[in-house]
């Protein structure tokens, strides 16, 4: 499902995704797995499970930043 960051407060770690079938979800930070710095008004896809999404991607910048470092070691 994709829609778009209407609300996100950095203080709680929440925010609001506005889907594209007009609902509204509400998520946590963690949900997501590529952040960014600015995430009001990002374009997302992520998979609802019990009404709530999870698995958040954002749509903007390169594809692998989805990955995240998966192939980083430390």
């Amino acid at each position: 499902m994709q829609g778009q960051i209407t609300k996100y407060r950095d203080d709680l770690g929440f925010g609001v995704i506005e889907a594209d079938n007009g609902r509204r979800y509400r998520f946590a930070r963690h949900q997501i797995k590529n952040q960014a710095e600015m995430l009001i008004g990002q374009d997302v896809d992520f998979v609802l499970e019990a009404s709530r999404p999870t698995d958040i991607i954002m749509l903007s910048g390169s594809p692998w930043a989805a990955f995240g470092g998966l192939g980083e070691r430390e």
